[in-house]
Formats: structure tokens, sequence, C-alpha cells
């Protein structure tokens, strides 16, 4: 009892050195609020309101469905344009794509001929543009079948494609960046927090009062694992019901406490991670630096930007021995799909299992930098 009372009030120490530093609480709180909110509006991989001009030389009726056909929300109401303004409006950015449907345009489809309909793209958006294109070709291709039904007969396939779409119905990026977003965050600030703590310390001193008080190693490196952590845990749940549920109106399909308990698991390997390079570094530049040595790849290739199928075997295989993989996955499935704890119980377990490995390796790591401190 004493040595957890210890632990509970060194901790509430490190929750009021937390909430005084007010650079570190800024980070904390735009982490988890304005960096979610612009990483799930501003990566849109979807086309949406993209500017459209038609300039219609043929004025039949094949030509004004394929206007009509031109709708939103993937393309905004499209504009009649004349041909010889169709350079200059391209060149200062008005519009993204320009139809150009040629003279006699039906009359050489109905006869069999097979003209070309120029589409002009402004490239410059590069996600819009390769995405309109497609779609912009579809729609057309669509268009002309139809009208060509309803002039002669058209055979019909053997079988049909009907594409299902699970889990993000209409393929919205921010449905998928904004939890990730949660995601690598509690990676990022977990170290963060739990590193620079223990450099605090060390650059103001407080670490050799410590040292004399009767406090044992583990205490004093257990109350900031359960400090920052409670920190990080708190705002990765305000973000998710605030910022991802209420803001973005992202629907989350599983249990948010289960996603909750996994996290907690993945925090204590994450503070660890950050206790242990607070004891290589002897200033902030420098745990900078070894974060970016350790953390960013451990982050980018836990399959949370990439699939790990994407990946190299060897790679992938590799990766599975990080807790960063495994929170990905029971976080996708919780989240996403709506899996429970039948599911995602071996991904749980093994980030219970790594996580104590590597919060022991910390603990020796701690206790070995203290004891040299002291002597």
């Amino acid at each position: 009892m004493r040595t957890l009372s210890n632990i509970f009030w060194l901790g509430t120490k490190e929750l009021r050195s937390v909430l005084s530093d007010w650079v570190l609480l800024g980070f904390v709180i735009y982490s988890f609020s304005l960096a979610i909110i612009s990483q799930a509006q501003s990566s849109s991989q979807e086309l949406y309101h993209a500017s459209i001009g038609i300039v219609d030389e043929d004025h039949s009726e094949l030509s004004r469905r394929i206007t009509h056909a031109f709708l939103l929300p993937y393309f905004k109401p499209p504009v009649a344009l004349a041909q010889a303004d169709v350079e200059h409006l391209m060149d200062v950015g008005k519009y993204t794509f320009v139809v150009d449907i040629p003279p006699n345009f039906q009359r050489d489809v109905l006869a069999g001929h097979q003209p070309e309909i120029q589409v002009n793209v402004d490239a410059t958006a590069m996600v819009q543009a390769g995405l309109g294109s497609g779609y912009a070709e579809q729609i057309i291709n669509t268009e002309i079948a139809q009208f060509l039904s309803h002039a002669e007969p058209v055979p019909s396939w053997p079988a049909n494609l009907d594409i299902r779409i699970a889990f993000n119905p209409n393929l919205t990026t921010a449905w998928f960046t904004s939890v990730m977003g949660i995601i690598g965050s509690v990676t990022l600030l977990a170290i963060i927090l739990a590193g620079a703590a223990l450099v605090r310390e060390r650059e103001h001193g407080t670490m050799d009062h410590l040292l004399v008080m009767p406090l044992s190693p583990f205490e004093i490196a257990m109350s900031k694992i359960w400090a920052n952590g409670f920190v990080i845990a708190l705002a990765t749940g305000l973000s998710l019901y605030l910022v991802v549920r209420l803001l973005l109106e992202v629907p989350i399909a599983g249990s948010i406490p289960l996603f909750m308990f996994g996290a907690i698991l993945y925090l204590f390997f994450a503070t660890a991670v950050g206790l242990f390079l607070g004891t290589v570094a002897r200033s902030m530049p420098q745990l900078g630096l070894l974060y970016m040595l350790v953390a960013v790849p451990m982050n980018i290739l836990s399959g949370n930007a990439t699939p790990l199928e994407s990946m190299p075997s060897w790679l992938a295989m590799a990766m599975q021995a990080s807790p960063s993989t495994h929170f990905v996955s029971f976080a996708q499935a919780i989240l996403y799909r709506g899996a429970g704890i039948e599911v995602v119980w071996p991904q749980f377990v093994a980030v219970a299992g790594i996580a104590s490995l590597f919060l022991i390796l910390s603990l020796l790591r701690f206790r070995s930098a203290l004891s040299s401190a002291a002597s």
C-alpha cells in the first residue's frame, strides 16, 4: 500500500507539472482537436464539387443528356462555355474539367462511327483530376450506352457486376483519416510526454530531490507512466467523442469503452518507450531526434497509412513484433467494423505481452540511469 500511495501522489505531481507546462498542454489539445479536423477535411481522396464546363457544339439530345448527367455531389452544375473561352478559363483555374462535345456527335454515334469527346483536365488539382477524369469517362460511356439502347437492341450480358462497399459505403475519406489521426496522436503524445517528463526533471534539477527521498526507481517510473498515460487516454476519449463523433459526424460502429481499454494497454508500451528514450536523451532536442528515429518509422509501418499487405513480406512479418501494428489492427476492427472482444482478443494479448516485456526493459534501464546519476 505504501508503494501504491507513493506512485499515486508522485503521479499527481506529474499531472500538475503537465498542466503547468502550457507548451505541452497546448500541443496535446491541438493534436487531438484541430490537427484531427484538418487531417480529416484537407486530405480528401474523393471527388467533391468539382467545377466543370461544357462546350456543346452538337446541340443534340445525346449531348444534352451527357451535360445533365454530371450531378452533385461529385460535380458542380455544368456551365455552358464557348470554344474560344476554354483555354483562358483553364489557364486561370476557373474550371477543373471542360468537356468538348464535337459537331454531329449524335449522328456519328447512331451511324456506328467512333467519334471522340475531348475532356480537358486541370491536373494541378491532382486527386480531383485523377478521379474526375475516370468518373467523366464512365458517365459519358453510360449515357451513350443508354441512348443507344433505345435506338437499337443491345445484347444482354450473362452476368451483372454488383459492387457493395462495406463499412464506408460512400468512400468518405474523413471516416478513415480522422480515426487514424487519433491513433497516430496517441503514439506521438505518449512517447513525447513520458520522455519529456524525465528530461524536464533532469533539466530542472528536481531529479536530485527525488533521489534523496525514500522512493524506489520503480515508483518514480510508474508514476510518470500512469500520469502521462492518463492525460493521453483522457484526450483520446474526448477527441473520439467530441471531435470525431459530434463535430465531424463520423459514425463509430463499435464499442468506444472496448477501444479505450485496448488503448490503455497500448499506452503502457508507448509511455515505456518514451521513458526509455528519456533515459538516453540529455535534452529535449535529443529526445526529438530519438523520437524521429524510433517512433516515426514504427507509426508509419504500423498499417496506419499503408496496409501491411502492401509491404514486403519480411517487413510485414517484422512489424508483428511492434504493438503499434496490433493497436492499429484492433482499433480499425472495433471502430470501423464493430468487432467485439471475441474478435480482437488476440491483438489485446499481443499488445499486453509485448508492452509488458518492454516495460520491464524500460524499468531496468531507468533503474540503471538513476543509479548512475546517484553515484
